[in-house]
C-alpha cells in the first residue's frame, strides 16, 4: 500500500527480456544515493504507479520483474532512460498525505491537455469508459502514481470521461509529470474507496 506522494525520481537504466516465450522484461531503475538505505529484497516500490516487487538491488539501484500482462496494461515501465516516480510502501508510521494508493494500475489514460495557466498547469487526462464512473469532483486520482485532486469531470457520450487537474509547481518539480505532452499515455488508478463503494451498490443484496 502507498499514500501517492513521491518521494524520489528514478531512472531506468536498462531492460532485458525474461527467458520464455511471451515473458516479461527485467527492469534496472537507479535511485537517488541514499533512498535504498531501508529497502530490502522481497520489499514493493511504486514504479510511476505501479507495484513492482525489489528482486535484486544496490546502494543507488534496484531490479524489478514485470510480466507480459503487466505490461500490457501499463505505461512507462519499458523504455530505457524514461524518469519514473517512486514511492516505498506505507508503514503504520507513515504520514499519508494523499490518499490510500494500491500500485495496482486500472488502465491507461491519455493527455488530452497541458499547459500552463498562471504558476501551474492545467492537465486534462481522458480515461476510459470503465472507469469514468469512478471520478468525481474534490475526488481523489493516481496519475503516474501521483496523488492528485480532480477538479471537474466531463462525461462523453460513449462513456469514457477527462477529468481535469491543477498541477501546482511543487508536483511538477519533484515528479515525472513536467514530461507530459499532449498524446502522453499515464498510468491511471482509481480510488480504492469508490471502487468499494462501487461493488457495494452492484451487490445482489443492494438491489433488495
Amino acid at each position: 500500500m502507498f499514500t501517492g506522494i513521491i518521494t524520489a525520481l528514478g531512472r531506468i537504466q536498462s531492460v532485458q527480456p525474461l527467458p520464455g516465450d511471451g515473458a516479461g522484461l527485467r527492469v534496472t531503475v537507479t535511485t537517488p544515493a541514499g533512498w535504498l538505505e531501508s529497502t530490502e529484497p522481497g520489499d514493493s516500490i511504486c514504479v510511476s504507479g505501479a507495484c513492482m516487487t525489489v528482486v535484486q538491488m544496490g546502494a543507488e539501484h534496484f531490479v524489478f520483474d514485470i510480466s507480459a500482462e503487466s505490461l500490457r496494461l501499463t505505461s512507462g515501465l519499458d523504455q530505457v532512460g524514461a524518469l519514473v516516480n517512486l514511492e516505498q510502501s506505507l508503514t503504520l508510521a507513515t504520514k499519508l498525505g494523499g490518499h490510500l494508493v494500491t500500485g495496482h494500475v486500472d488502465a491507461v489514460g491519455q493527455v488530452q491537455t497541458f499547459e500552463p495557466v498562471g504558476e501551474s498547469y492545467h492537465l486534462v487526462v481522458g480515461a476510459p469508459s470503465q472507469l469514468a464512473r469512478f471520478f468525481a469532483y474534490k475526488g481523489s486520482a493516481t496519475i503516474n502514481g501521483v496523488s492528485l485532486t480532480v477538479n471537474r469531470v466531463d462525461d462523453a457520450a460513449d462513456g469514457s470521461a477527462r477529468i481535469h487537474i491543477n498541477l501546482i509547481p511543487h508536483t511538477l518539480q519533484h515528479t515525472n509529470l513536467h514530461t507530459l505532452r499532449q498524446g502522453c499515455r499515464v498510468n491511471l488508478e482509481i480510488d480504492l474507496i469508490a471502487r468499494y463503494v462501487q461493488r457495494m451498490l452492484s451487490s445482489p443484496q443492494a438491489q433488495d
